[in-house]
This record gives structure tokens, C-alpha cells and sequence, in this order.
């Protein structure tokens, strides 16, 4: 507790700062500025991205990526995040590792702009294996009654601007290790994407957090929808967010392959679609805005140092798929 006091206490905020030891955690909407809020809650974990971290012995990015998972769930429905708590599972506790972890979490809240007000150590003997442990993240955040976010709004013609990835973000781990395991190549070893990186830090580049860029976005009135996309890429997230009678057409050629994606497409013999409906391949969170404000909101992403374009557009649906996605194989060399 006493190492992780200092951790919580930097990222306190309007409405939230009481010290960690509590029963539970306050947080006042009155002192944050909200007058009539619906509150929006959401929780996640990091998957098996954390057995590259312990089989990398890398424990201090972790904790960002279970904030962001979370938070960037947040936004797209346009709350801001207010506070967040965590549950840190292990089987004897490591106290080294620990301080790593909510270090993450500490940074990710920075990040987000929401307080780290609580969460639960659990040392559980005989669940994990000696150096495992899990994570799960809970966060809260809050908009004012009628001006949440939730595509219904979304027509035809409207442009889709697309908010660059950090890298794999944190999903499909499971498929990511098989591919490791298959490549031969140990987490030490320079990564053949990055060569300046070992492997698995470059794994484990930590998950980009939307929050500030895409509040901004959405206080100047430019934004429509927002899908992040996580497990299931771009064919199962943006359909989350469209009315069902319109289709994303993405531009293939402003959608290219990174070089992580590349080796893990090719090392694994994956083919386009599948890359596309599993990973984030370059694009961490889909912006729909009217197309008299795209310059005006591209500006707002520059300005908060988003890498964000125009990737495609909304169309009538007609029947088709829900996103569509022409050339792609031949634009990806898959």
C-alpha cells in the first residue's frame, strides 16, 4: 500500500481527492463541473498480452494498456472518464512487480485524465503460477444528460478519419504468441519489424489512449461516432456504432500495413480478411464526423498529436456488408 499510495495520489482530479485505504472510493460530479451527468461505466483486462510481459519480464506498460482498454470504451460514447479502479491477482505477491504494474495504471490515468481512486490486491496461493498474475480495470466516466454519443445520427456521405495505432494494442495475444512460438525467435531477440527493439518490448508497446483528442473532438461539435477497434478489427467494431441500413466503405490505399502486422501476417500465413477482423492493423479508433467537418476535426487530432486521415466514407448499406473493404488483399500483398 505504501508504495503505491504516491502512484494513485498523482493522478488525483476535480472530484476526486481522498487518500487510498478506504473501504471504497469518493468521487463528487458536483466539484468536477457536471450538472446533470449520466454516468457511463466500463471494465477490461489485457488478456494474454500479459504472458509476454511475464515470459518478457516487462511489467511497467501493462497497467497502461488496462487503462486505455477501458477508457478508450469510455469516450467512444462521449464520457469523460472521471475515476478508476483496478484488481491485481496473483499467486504470492511480488512486491517489485506490483509497483511496476499500477506505475502503468498510475501513467494510463495520467494519460486519461481520471483518478486512480482504489482497487484490490489479491494473493491467491495455488491459482497462479509462481510470477503469474492477472489484472482487470474498472473505469467511470460521465457527460451531461443529451450529449452522449451513439451513431444513430450517422448517414450517408459522412467521412470516416481513422486515429493511428500504437501497434497491436491489446488484442489477440493468443494468436500474436502462437506466432512467436511458430517464428522460433526468444522476446530478447531483436524484433524483425523494429530491430532497435527486443522483441517483446516491442510487443509490448503499450495500447494508445483516445480520451483527450477525442473529447476535444467531440466538444468542438465534430463527431458522429466513434468505434475503437479492438478484438474483432474493423468488421465487427464499426458496425457497433452505424445504423443498420449504412455501410463503412474504407479506402484501401489510406489504410497500409505496419510493419508489426506485416511480419505477423506473413509469419503467420494470415490472410488479409482475417488480419482485418482480428487486429487493429494500424488504426486504433474510427472517427465518423459530417464531411464539412473533417478538415476542421483532422485539425483538432493534429493538435492533441493524433496521426489521423481520411480512411473512407458512409454509404447505404443495400443489403451488403456491413463494412466494405475492396482491393484489400491486393493493397496489403496478402
Amino acid at each position: 500500500m505504501q508504495a503505491i499510495k504516491p502512484l494513485a495520489k498523482a493522478t488525483a482530479r476535480s472530484g476526486a481527492d481522498s487518500a487510498l485505504g478506504g473501504f471504497g472510493g469518493l468521487f463528487d460530479l458536483k466539484a468536477a463541473g457536471f450538472k446533470d451527468p449520466i454516468l457511463c461505466a466500463a471494465n477490461d483486462g489485457v488478456g494474454t498480452k500479459l504472458k509476454v510481459a511475464i515470459d518478457a519480464n516487462r511489467h511497467d506498460t501493462v497497467g497502461i494498456d488496462l487503462v486505455a482498454m477501458c477508457v478508450n470504451d469510455l469516450v467512444v460514447q462521449g464520457a469523460e472518464p472521471l475515476f478508476f479502479l483496478d484488481y491485481f491477482a496473483t499467486g504470492k505477491l511480488d512486491v517489485a512487480q506490483a509497483r511496476d504494474v499500477i506505475a502503468g495504471i498510475s501513467e494510463g490515468c495520467l494519460q486519461a485524465g481520471c483518478a486512480l481512486i482504489g482497487g484490490e490486491t489479491a494473493e491467491m496461493p495455488g491459482m497462479y503460477k509462481s510470477g503469474d498474475y492477472d489484472l482487470a480495470g474498472f473505469a467511470v466516466g460521465a457527460a451531461e444528460r443529451g450529449e452522449m454519443i451513439d451513431g444513430t445520427t450517422c448517414a450517408a456521405g459522412d467521412v470516416l478519419i481513422g486515429l493511428a495505432s500504437t501497434g497491436v494494442h491489446s488484442n489477440g495475444y493468443s494468436l500474436v504468441r502462437r506466432i512467436v512460438e511458430r517464428s522460433g525467435l526468444s522476446y530478447e531477440a531483436p524484433a524483425p519489424f523494429a530491430p532497435e527493439k527486443s522483441l517483446g518490448e516491442a510487443l509490448l508497446t503499450p495500447t494508445r489512449i483516445y480520451v483527450k483528442s477525442c473529447l476535444a473532438a467531440i466538444r468542438a461539435g465534430h463527431v458522429k461516432a466513434l468505434a475503437h477497434i479492438t478484438g474483432g478489427g474493423y468488421t465487427e467494431n464499426i458496425p457497433r456504432v452505424l445504423p443498420d441500413a449504412i455501410a463503412a466503405d474504407l479506402d484501401v490505399a489510406a489504410l497500409p500495413l505496419p510493419p508489426v502486422f506485416r511480419w505477423l501476417a506473413e509469419t503467420g500465413g494470415i490472410s488479409a480478411p482475417e488480419m482485418a477482423r482480428t487486429f487493429n492493423c494500424g488504426i486504433g479508433m474510427v472517427v465518423v464526423v459530417p464531411a464539412d467537418r473533417a478538415e476542421a476535426a483532422l485539425a483538432v487530432f493534429a493538435e492533441h498529436g493524433e496521426t489521423a486521415r481520411v480512411i473512407g466514407r458512409l454509404a447505404d448499406r443495400n443489403d451488403g456488408e456491413a463494412v466494405r473493404m475492396d482491393g484489400l488483399a491486393g493493397a496489403w500483398g496478402l
